[in-house]
């Protein structure tokens, strides 16, 4: 495992400085006169990408691990708290740096793409959120997967079916799904430009007519289950792989109730 870590943080280094010499203003912004950083935003961006590869969700527990086996990759690592900051003003970077691996991938240019959300509860009690940094961003809302309340915000995500992720965004808990989702492909239209007949599977919450308008203009097919009192939805083939119709994604499950997911319409046989 160590041999295959050194492996991916060189060909991480080796990607992120290209993108940086490359692309100059992705790197975060610090004053031409003053005492540079030890750490290059190259080894800092490797470094908080291969964190992610142990396990390792505590800070203080990723530096210890490094020190003890990464030193002879980055010799000058920054204490916790430039361990924390860094990475915040590189919030840009970061993302850029994530997609490269993924472009590189024979997954990145699948023809088919799954969008969902989950809630990201970030308190429950009131005494809770008063006094949170949140306020004001993490509102209440609703989740109807657990059939309860939360306070908090809400992840969306736009992946393949092998799981890759392609786009996401944090919004509060009441955001409308439908207007982050084009608000996602509107930001980056990039990737749809590159990717004609796209085709969309979702639940069937991704309702509306304005909604499958937009994606139509934008070349996107949305492939959903049929709601209550509306009419079976046409039963077209998501993908070449999949070979299945999305209608099968509205059968009973083995509960007798009806699933809203496309789980089982992606599922190989």
């Amino acid at each position: 495992m160590k041999t295959e870590l050194d492996s991916l943080a060189t060909a991480l280094y080796v990607k992120t400085d290209d993108l940086l010499r490359a692309s100059p203003h992705l790197a975060p912004w610090r004053p031409a006169v003053g005492i540079a950083p030890r750490l290059t935003d190259a080894e800092l961006v490797t470094l908080a990408m291969v964190q992610a590869m142990p396990g390792l969700t505590s800070e203080a527990k990723w530096l210890r691990h490094a020190r003890s086996h990464l030193r002879h990759l980055f010799p000058c690592l920054p204490k916790q708290p430039g361990c924390n900051k860094r990475p915040r003003k590189a919030a840009e970077l970061l993302p850029r740096v994530t997609r490269l691996p993924a472009t590189d991938t024979s997954v990145w240019s699948d023809d088919v793409w799954i969008v969902d959300s989950t809630p990201v509860e970030c308190g429950r009690s009131r005494e809770t959120v008063k006094p949170s940094d949140l306020a004001g961003w993490a509102v209440y809302g609703y989740c109807a997967s657990h059939s309860r309340f939360f306070w908090g915000l809400r992840l969306h995500l736009v992946c393949t079916l092998q799981g890759l992720p392609i786009a996401f965004a944090l919004t509060g808990a009441k955001a409308d799904e439908r207007e982050t989702r084009l608000d996602l492909l509107t930001a980056e239209p990039g990737l749809t430009a590159a990717r004609p007949g796209q085709t969309l599977t979702s639940d069937k919450n991704y309702i509306g007519r304005d909604f499958e308008h937009q994606l139509a203009e934008q070349d996107i097919q949305l492939l959903r289950p049929a709601r209550k009192g509306e009419p079976e939805r046409p039963g077209a083939r998501c993908s070449n792989r999949c070979g299945r119709s999305s209608s099968r994604s509205t059968r009973p499950s083995r509960a007798g109730s009806t699933s809203d997911s496309t789980e089982d319409a992606h599922r190989p046989a």
